[in-house]
C-alpha cells in the first residue's frame, strides 16, 4: 500500500529529527529550573535526577553530553570536557537548591520526562510519549506566559519559546505511527441468533 508506505518514512523520519532536537538540546523554550535557566527538556531532567538521586550521575552525565558537544563546536570550537559537565549545567550544588521552582512548573518537568523518555524509545519503537511530552511542555509554558502562573516579577527569568518548538510539535505529532489498515478496517459482521424451530413451535401450542 503506497499510501501507508509513504506515512511509515514520514513517521520515521520525524522521530529521529525529534531525537537529534532533544538529545542535542536545540533550544527550545527558556524557563526558570533549580540549576538556573533550562532551554531544553534534557537540562530541565537532568537537573531533577540529580538533585533526586534517582539516577547515577554518570548516567545523567552521558545524557548531557552529546548537547554539550554540539554546543561546544558551535560557541568554542572545542569539545568540553566529561568532568566539567556539572559545572557547565550549574548541577554542582543543585541538591541544595529550592525544589520550589520546579513544583510551580510540574507540567514543564513532566513534559520533560516524557519528551526525553519518547524521544530514546521512538528510535526503537514510535509511539505517542513525545506527543504528551511536548503538548505537557507547551501548556505549561502557555500557562505561565499568559496566565501568569506563576507570577514572575523578573524580566530576566521570564519564559521564551523559540521558534523550535514549533519543529518539535511537528515532529512529534508525525512520529506517531498510525495504523491505517487497522483503522480502515471494516467491523466484522454481526450474526443474529434464530430461535429453534422446536422452541417456537412450543411457544405457539
Amino acid at each position: 500500500m503506497a499510501g501507508k508506505g509513504w506515512m511509515e518514512k514520514v513517521s520515521a523520519a520525524s522521530s529521529k529529527v525529534y531525537f537529534l532536537l532533544i538529545i542535542l538540546q536545540i533550544p527550545l523554550f527558556r524557563v526558570p529550573c533549580r540549576s538556573g535557566m533550562c532551554s531544553s527538556p534534557i537540562h530541565v531532567t537532568s537537573s531533577q535526577l540529580i538533585a533526586s538521586e534517582i539516577f547515577p550521575v554518570p548516567v545523567v552525565k552521558a545524557l548531557l553530553y552529546p548537547g554539550a558537544i554540539a554546543s561546544g563546536l558551535v560557541t568554542q570550537q572545542a569539545i568540553p570536557s566529561w568532568n566539567d559537565l556539572l559545572d557547565i549545567y550549574n548541577l554542582t550544588s543543585i541538591k541544595e537548591a529550592s525544589a520550589v521552582v520546579d513544583l510551580q512548573r510540574l507540567e514543564v518537568l513532566a513534559g520533560s520526562y516524557f519528551a526525553v523518555t519518547g524521544a530514546l524509545v521512538g528510535l526503537l519503537k514510535r509511539g505517542r510519549m513525545s506527543m504528551f511530552g511536548t503538548l505537557l511542555i507547551l501548556w505549561g509554558l502557555v500557562k505561565e506566559g499568559i496566565l501568569g502562573k506563576p507570577v514572575n516579577t523578573d524580566p530576566a527569568r521570564s519564559v521564551y519559546v523559540y521558534p523550535t518548538m514549533v519543529i518539535a510539535l511537528f515532529c512529534a505529532l508525525s512520529s506517531i505511527n498510525y495504523n491505517l489498515k487497522k483503522a480502515t478496517r471494516p467491523a466484522p459482521a454481526r450474526t443474529i441468533a434464530k430461535p429453534l424451530q422446536s422452541s417456537s413451535k412450543s411457544k405457539l401450542k
